[in-house]
């Protein structure tokens, strides 16, 4: 008999895409689904199109953030899988049928993430075909094992969940790699591009850019033993050059005309270790766009050191503090 899989899709603000969503996720290969849409006190009637779609809403009385409407949604859920979605997130037909066959060939498996396609789900400028892409080519292409967790599309069994834990209901920005890094204790995570789907992507750059840093901000402030901020290293790596680089702008002024090349190197450098991303974009799109992607990714890159800075200095700030009154407690 096949498993009852839980869809849990937490939703704030989303009446725009939580019916596609929804319809996605009834139209599943796999057969036995229920679907959970968690109303996480929105103000655009996202409940009302959730419920017409054919969810069982849950409403939360105030805005509490993704993790503890997940947690509210995997609490009422009755499948022996639980499939996490994001309420932007069209779900490919095939996916909750991938995700049971691999969480039952593999008992170590504790988590099992899908990929978001390379195009935007309704929005569709450069803004939102830039994180498409970037998104894909720079974090979601790859499959196998994950040093992290997205949630965006992601199965792990019921009782997994139960053993590690609910999402830290505190957390709003990080609250994904924090349970990634649970899992990661007592079982694998991997990405598969057998489960995916198609996200509807920010389209300006004043909504993109301050989530970017307050997710870097708060990764850097909370960054736990063992993890790699950021992800792998090269894109670290990458971004700190493109801060490097602004930084040194100003050399010049003072270390005479031949330092200008101080900050064209660092930038030299950054584009270096992103090259595939450029050139896969540039070989898609054309070498027109892959200028313009490449503009809009640096200020992504100086964005996400800048937030990243910031927070490894709150988290340097936090220990001296202890330090000098343990009795406040440990710090994370």
């Amino acid at each position: 008999m096949d498993p009852l899989v839980s869809v849990v899709i937490p939703c704030y603000n989303r009446a725009r895409t939580v019916e596609l969503c929804v319809r996605s996720a009834r139209q599943q290969t796999y057969p036995s689904v229920e679907i959970i849409v968690v109303d996480d006190a929105s103000d655009d009637g996202s409940a009302a199109v959730a419920e017409a779609a054919g969810a069982t809403v849950l409403r939360l009385a105030t805005n509490s953030g993704p993790g503890a409407a997940r947690n509210v949604g995997a609490e009422r859920a009755r499948g022996e899988i639980l499939f996490f979605l994001d309420a932007d997130v069209a779900l490919e037909p095939g996916s909750v049928a991938a995700a049971v066959a691999a969480l039952r060939s593999a008992p170590r498996l504790g988590a099992i993430c899908g990929v978001l396609r390379p195009e935007s789900l309704l929005s569709h400028n450069l803004i939102a075909e830039y994180r498409a892409l970037q998104m894909y080519h720079w974090w979601l292409a790859q499959e196998g094992p994950m040093e992290g967790l997205h949630t965006a599309l992601c199965a792990m069994r019921t009782e997994v969940f139960r053993e590690i834990g609910p999402f830290d209901p505190d957390l709003r920005h990080t609250e994904a790699p924090e349970y990634g890094h649970r899992i990661r204790q007592r079982y694998d995570v991997r990405s598969t591009a057998a489960i995916a789907g198609v996200h509807d992507h920010d389209t300006t750059l004043r909504v993109l850019l301050p989530k970017v840093f307050l997710r870097a901000r708060a990764s850097a402030a909370d960054v736990r033993p063992g993890e790699v901020l950021g992800g792998a290293t090269s894109r670290v790596l990458a971004s700190a050059l493109v801060l490097a680089a602004v930084l040194t702008v100003p050399v010049p002024l003072v270390a005479g005309a031949g330092a200008g090349a101080v900050p064209l190197a660092l930038l030299a450098g950054a584009v270096a270790l992103d090259a595939g991303t450029y050139r896969r974009v540039a070989a898609d799109r054309g070498i027109a766009f892959g200028l313009r992607f490449a503009s809009v990714h640096l200020l992504y890159q100086l964005t996400s050191a800048a937030g990243a800075v910031l927070g490894t200095a709150q988290r340097v700030l936090r220990r001296v503090t202890w330090r000098a009154t343990p009795s406040v407690g440990v710090p994370r």
